[in-house]
């Protein structure tokens, strides 16, 4: 006889499963809010494999990108809002678009031409000139001309059905991809819901109609510019009022020399501070003899950095000497130490006022993202205002567009550092100072060698282009060398630049291998 004792742990197991399983489908029902059926099969059908599971939506493939903005689906929403513009786009210009028109344009204009021609060699044959045969030879190549860009209209209006059946085509293929990837997009949307309930949900009217307008007002548009080119003026040139930019112009220059003639005191200091290091730094590198600059950053990495890197430097001093960089590279670093050191100075403070300010760091986020992304002969142009030409305007300059990574990865190293560990420091009595010099500090150390790196990195980038301003050394070869296409002394002096900013990071960073 069989035993048929139930096992209490299989009957728990059964019941949580069960309880499982509907607490997903009311959940599914929460979330899709129309046809939950349909999606509690399909849901149930993707979810049961890691890998990606093709279900068929006819609704998603008969609305396309409008059901994926509907449902929140936009970076999926957009894309194929993309793919099926261009296939409606082609489907107009094919149907119903004017394909020659370019090339009625020319013809148009070439017969403009022709006509002007035409009266000169009537008027060249009547006056019996010897130019008749130069004018006869106009306008027969102007005929021809306009005959080949009339054979190539009308080919081009030919390929209308095959144009919008490659259209049609697209549209197909997109929408079968639509069908095939919504449940699979929208599940994993789902996923995303079940573990935070502040994404949306279900099919707001709203969202339904602003999905539909968006995208039906991109098409039409597409379709309307591309089918009909040069039909309408709005959709090809955007409308501009050139006394708006007249008067941007005069308050931008009206700015500017209102701050140079008020704050003249005061970029005054900021050049004499900057130039008192940037002396002292060449009065040690330039004027010193070669052999005590030499010895004294070989000693000076090898306790940084290590034997190997002071070898490495002893080998990039060499190169630099041999090759008669020497005095220039001692200036370049003079000048690379400068705007390097200031920018590590300034920076790390900031990042660790900011690390534990969240408004305040929102706040410079957007002036970083202004100093780091702005082309630098753009930013040039006020830095040149404001400190004239020279070294000191090139410590600027290369100070704003390299300044930014060691504020970035400050921020990023501090905030980084585990609570626990500084809940435990704090529970054994550390106080704010500790905290910050024995916990904070070094557990970011990383993260802010990092940013040291990539300050002194884009100052190495800045070399030449400071150069244009008036600063010396071995952006002065390079842009010589960019002048006159000297690939030899380029490349030489490049290498020189690089080794330079190599000896100056090993040795800021001090770390060794």
């Amino acid at each position: 006889m069989k035993d048929e004792t139930i096992n209490p742990l299989e009957d728990t197991e059964s019941a949580a499963a069960i309880a499982y399983a509907e607490e997903r489908r009311a959940n599914i029902r929460t979330f899709v809010r129309t046809s939950p059926d349909y999606y509690i099969s399909n849901f149930d059908r993707v979810g049961a494999s890691a890998r990606f599971t093709p279900t068929f939506n006819a609704m998603a493939g008969l609305f396309g990108p409008i059901w994926f903005g509907a449902r929140g689906l936009w970076s999926w929403a957009l894309s194929f809002l993309i793919i099926e513009a261009l296939a409606f786009v082609q489907i107009a210009r094919g149907l119903f678009g004017d394909l020659a028109a370019d090339a009625m344009a020319r013809i148009s204009s070439i017969e403009g031409t022709l006509e002007l021609r035409r009266q000169q060699l009537a008027a060249a044959i009547e006056s019996g000139s010897d130019r008749v045969d130069a004018f006869q030879r106009a306008v027969d190549g102007l005929e021809a001309n306009i005959g080949g860009i009339r054979a190539e209209a009308e080919a081009l209006a030919a390929e209308g059905p095959t144009i919008a059946l490659t259209g049609f085509i697209i549209l197909v293929i997109v929408k079968a991809v639509q069908s095939t990837v919504a449940n699979w997009a929208l599940e994993a949307r789902f996923s995303d819901w079940l573990s935070n309930k502040s994404i949306r949900s279900g099919l707001p009217v709203s969202q339904i109609v602003f999905s539909s307008v968006f995208m039906v007002v991109m098409v039409a548009v597409a379709m309307v510019h591309y089918s009909f080119p040069g039909r309408f003026d709005l959709l090809s040139a955007f409308p501009t009022e050139p006394d708006i930019r007249l008067v941007s112009i005069d308050g931008v220059e009206a700015f500017f020399n209102w701050a140079v003639v008020n704050g003249d005191a005061f970029f005054d200091g900021i050049t004499y501070g900057i130039r008192l290091i940037l002396d002292a730094l060449e009065l040690i590198f330039v004027s010193t003899p070669w052999i005590v600059i030499a010895s004294l950053i070989i000693l000076l990495t090898w306790l940084t950095a290590g034997v190997r890197i002071a070898i490495y430097s002893g080998a990039f001093l060499a190169y630099m000497g041999l090759l008669g960089f020497w005095e220039k590279a001692m200036t370049t670093l003079a000048l690379l130490g400068t705007a390097a050191c200031l920018s590590i100075v300034i920076g790390i403070p900031l990042g660790m006022f900011a690390a534990r300010r969240p408004r305040f760091y929102r706040f410079i986020q957007p002036i970083m993202d202004f100093m780091q992304t702005m082309p630098a002969f753009v930013f040039m142009i006020p830095v040149i205002a404001f400190f004239g030409t020279g070294k000191p305007a090139a410590v600027v300059t290369t100070m704003i567009f390299g300044g930014t990574p060691v504020v970035r990865l400050t921020v990023l190293g501090l905030r980084g550092v585990p609570d626990s560990v500084r809940e435990a420091a704090i529970s054994f009595g550390a106080n704010k100072w500790y905290l910050l010099t024995k916990v904070d500090l070094p557990l970011a150390s990383p993260s802010i060698r990092a940013g040291i790196n990539q300050t002194i990195m884009l100052s190495l980038a800045m070399v030449v282009v400071a150069s244009l301003i008036g600063a010396k050394g071995l952006g002065e070869d390079v842009l010589e060398a960019l002048q006159y296409a000297n690939v030899g002394q380029g490349i030489l002096a490049g290498f020189s630049i690089l080794f330079c900013a190599m000896i100056l990071d090993r040795i800021v960073q001090g770390q060794k291998n």
